[in-house]
């Protein structure tokens, strides 16, 4: 159940302050009825909503997924250049979902994907700080001042210097190649792979596995999805 001036909103009808406006002055029907409470609830998938007599379609149902990305794929909905997309692998959901932020070509792991603006917004917004959770296989002489140099911060192509990143040691070094993960909140375009640079090392894999507190199911293979559920979601928003 939605709020009626959310539900116009959401067809595209206008603005909720602007649909809350058309509600209020007796332009809006619900089954036949008008309705001049701008909250009153009502389910949009089986409401007959017009306005000024004509029928509003239902808005497309919110869908949220978590897709494998693979190495390879680009996290864009095209390419002019022909490239394999994040959108070649979900062309059976009708929906039109879009990428959640970002996750570079060259790295895979979990990506989600929604038609829910809200959430889009929620997730990607820096002053909402989601962590975004990575497992990085690098290569190079390894100590414990790379460590030091890697939860420092580093300062980007762009000039932009990044806050202090928590960093730890998951595996090795074996034969010269180090398993560590990366908890970030800031995201910056190829973050990790800057930061890797900086300590010189050299990035052989990087894959992002968790969003908060939602994780890449081990299950899940490359170029596979599963719908988010509701519960999941809750949960990434509290």
């Amino acid at each position: 159940m939605e709020r009626l001036q959310n539900i116009l909103s959401h067809a595209g009808v206008a603005s909720r302050r602007h649909a809350a406006e058309l509600i209020a002055a007796g332009r809006v029907t619900v089954d036949g009825l008008v309705v001049r409470e701008a909250g009153a609830r009502f389910d949009p998938a089986t409401a007959i909503i017009s306005l000024d007599g004509e029928r509003i379609a239902a808005p497309e149902r919110k869908r949220t997924i978590m897709l494998y990305k693979p190495v390879g794929v680009l996290s864009t909905l095209s390419d002019p250049f022909g490239g394999a997309t994040v959108a070649d692998l979900v062309k059976d959901v009708p929906e039109r979902v879009v990428p959640v932020g970002r996750l570079d070509k060259d790295s895979e792991g979990l990506l989600l994907m929604s038609n829910d603006g809200d959430l889009t917004l929620r997730l990607t917004h820096p002053r909402y700080e989601h962590e975004k959770t990575y497992v990085v296989e690098v290569a190079g002489h390894w100590g414990e001042d790379k460590l030091a140099i890697l939860r420092g911060s580093v300062r980007m192509p762009d000039g932009y210097e990044t806050r202090p990143v928590p960093v730890k040691v998951l595996k090795g070094p074996e034969r010269n190649v180090t398993t560590l993960e990366f908890r970030l909140r800031e995201g910056r375009k190829r973050q990790i792979r800057y930061m890797c640079s900086a300590a010189h090392l050299v990035v052989l894999s990087l894959k992002r596995v968790a969003v908060g507190g939602l994780n890449l199911p081990s299950d899940l293979k490359p170029g596979e999805w599963r719908d988010v559920s509701k519960e999941e979601i809750d949960g990434l928003l509290h």
